[in-house]
């Protein structure tokens, strides 16, 4: 066989294995986060288009309301294939940050306030097109390490408003109108770019899964330390356009490490594949003629064909006849089950809360005074602790998990608890005080995010989970809309009125609504660290209820699953060859 052969033959391998598939679902997640660079550009918005904070929480409401209501791309998965998802999620993401950017350079008439907020809802629902198509994807490639490899995932999503920051500063320089424009094309360039590279395959052992992961979570972690020395750095010197490149091709060169990765574990596969094909004729000696593949008796394959072979339940099947914790649930048993129930409140609570500071974080920094630079500071850092939060709640609770049995609810309920003292750091202000909270609430909101996507698919299933997964994060955009608009919007604007009555002013002699000062936001991010608690306590319920179920074997059927498909493709490969 000639050496170019061999080439070709293991590059198309590559391109279609497991592991360039996840190098490519890295960069997609990578792109996906732009809705956390709401509070770098929400300023601009304000202002060119004269909002007040009450109508700039609205719009940021509907950003959260697309972001996280992704039942559509749920429902599309379930009946289309991957490639066309990916197809849906990039031209809305296009259109709806295009068609905002053309509002604030005033390239179109200014839009109406409806106008906007539909948009930014269609471009920020473009990221559950991104994320149903290659998150959910991955997790079924590699059910038993789902826990790491979710939060790799959502961990390079956490990482993305540092790494947009990087590069709009490299193309376009300090100006938050064309971070919109690198918004509009960066994701839906990716998502084309790979977009029939991902899909889902049979899954066997890899020897070396595990250490794949951690490499490729120090890799991440490289890049996360490389972005926040970047962006303290350039908070305290000024960089020229030069220094600014320098840093987007240094971020580029380790964001594209993991393909080196893939290349490495895609050729010890195929020089596996390889020698398992050439010693199948030393190993077998043929007396009669073999039996066909369907009449050899092999126990655990044969039950899982079986399995296989049970009639398919609907998605709306049976609504009312649960199956066991952990097997495949119907969409509507999962829906309405009191576990999901649970999350829902926990949701609303946890991520309704975290949207809500990280939506204001720009005017939380305005109104103690912070300069804009600063105020895009602790914006990327907060992308970096959400970072930090989604991989340490992906590692950390795997390995607490399969070690000590220690369920993933309870650590939901601990990462409750964090964001609370952050909100009382933004009631009760010092000096630094912003950054410190953006740390906290940064963390929390990656971890909380991460371990509901795990926990949704531990206990529900994964047949599914495509819509459950989209499902589960419902009650954020409610949450956020509640307490975003109804209370810190509404609380804000009661003071900035104030003040501006104290100066002899009304409403209609200003153009843009401001309040300064430590009051602005102290009674609503009271309330906020009240909500947050309640979440809480409310998830213990969810611990209580799920304690016995992670002391069990919960990868047992994958295990048996993975068996299976390794059984079968020794029983093909004789044939192929």
């Amino acid at each position: 066989m000639s050496h170019d052969f061999k080439l070709c033959n293991f590059t198309l391998q590559f391109l279609r294995g497991r592991w360039f598939m996840m190098f490519a679902s890295y960069l997609i997640m990578a792109g996906a986060g732009a809705t956390y660079l709401f509070g770098v550009y929400s300023k601009t918005i304000k202002s060119t288009l004269g909002y007040d904070q009450t109508t700039l929480n609205l719009l940021s409401t509907f950003k959260d309301l697309g972001a996280n209501v992704g039942v559509l791309s749920g429902l599309l998965a379930e009946v289309t294939p991957t490639w066309f998802v990916l197809l849906i999620g990039s031209l809305m993401n296009l259109s709806g940050y295009f068609l905002i950017w053309l509002a604030v350079t005033k390239k179109i008439a200014t839009p109406k306030i409806w106008h906007m907020c539909m948009y930014i809802c269609i471009g920020a629902n473009s990221q559950n097109f991104a994320n149903t198509g290659s998150l959910v994807t991955c997790v079924k490639n590699f059910p038993h390490s789902r826990g790491m490899m979710l939060g790799l995932m959502k961990g390079f999503v956490g990482l993305s408003g540092a790494i947009f920051t990087q590069l709009y500063l490299a193309i376009y320089g300090n100006d938050s109108k064309s971070l919109i424009l690198l918004i509009a094309w960066l994701p839906a360039l990716l998502s084309m770019i790979f977009i029939f590279s991902i899909r889902e395959k049979k899954f066997s052992r890899h020897p070396n899964e595990v250490k794949v992961f951690n490499v490729t979570l120090v890799i991440s972690i490289i890049l996360a330390l490389l972005l926040m020395g970047m962006t303290i750095a350039q908070k305290y010197i000024d960089f020229s356009h030069i220094g600014y490149v320098a840093c987007a091709t240094i971020v580029c060169v380790v964001l594209f490490c993991p393909f080196f990765v893939a290349i490495r574990e895609e050729y010890t596969s195929w020089k596996l594949k390889k020698k398992e094909l050439e010693s199948v004729p030393s190993r077998v000696i043929v007396e009669e003629p073999p039996l066909p593949v369907s009449e050899i008796e092999l126990p655990e394959y044969s039950s899982m064909v079986k399995i296989q072979e049970k009639e398919e339940v609907g998605c709306f099947s049976d609504i009312f006849k649960k199956p066991k914790r952990g097997e495949d649930y119907t969409i509507l048993q999962a829906l309405l089950s009191i576990d999901m129930l649970i999350l829902f409140v926990a949701t609303f609570c946890g991520l309704g809360c975290s949207l809500t500071s990280i939506d204001n974080l720009g005017q939380i920094g305005e109104s103690l005074g912070y300069p804009q630079h600063t105020i895009s500071t602790f914006v990327s850092l907060m992308s970096i602790w959400n970072y930090f939060g989604r991989v340490c709640s992906g590692f950390i609770s795997e390995k607490l998990l399969l070690k000590w049995k220690v369920p993933r609810t309870l650590m939901m309920t601990l990462a409750l608890i964090l964001p609370t003292i952050g909100d009382l750091i933004i009631a009760f202000p010092f000096s630094g005080s912003v950054y410190v909270a953006s740390l906290l609430i940064g963390f929390s909101f990656g971890v909380q995010l991460t371990l509901l996507f795990i926990i949704i698919s531990e206990l529900f299933g994964l047949k599914y989970y495509s819509t459950l997964f989209n499902c589960g994060q419902l009650a954020s955009p409610l949450g956020s809309y509640i307490l975003n608009v109804q209370v810190v919007g509404r609380l804000y604007d009661k003071e900035a009125l104030k003040q501006l009555q104290s100066k002899g002013l009304t409403r209609l002699m200003v153009k843009e609504l401001t309040c300064i000062g430590k009051q602005c936001y102290r009674n609503s991010f009271i309330i906020l660290a009240c909500v947050n608690l309640f979440g809480a306590l409310v998830s213990l319920i969810l611990v209580k209820r799920t304690m016995e179920y992670y002391k069990s074997d919960i990868y047992k059927r994958f295990r048996d699953q993975m068996e299976a498909n390794e059984k079968e493709m020794k029983m093909i490969s004789p044939a192929e060859k």
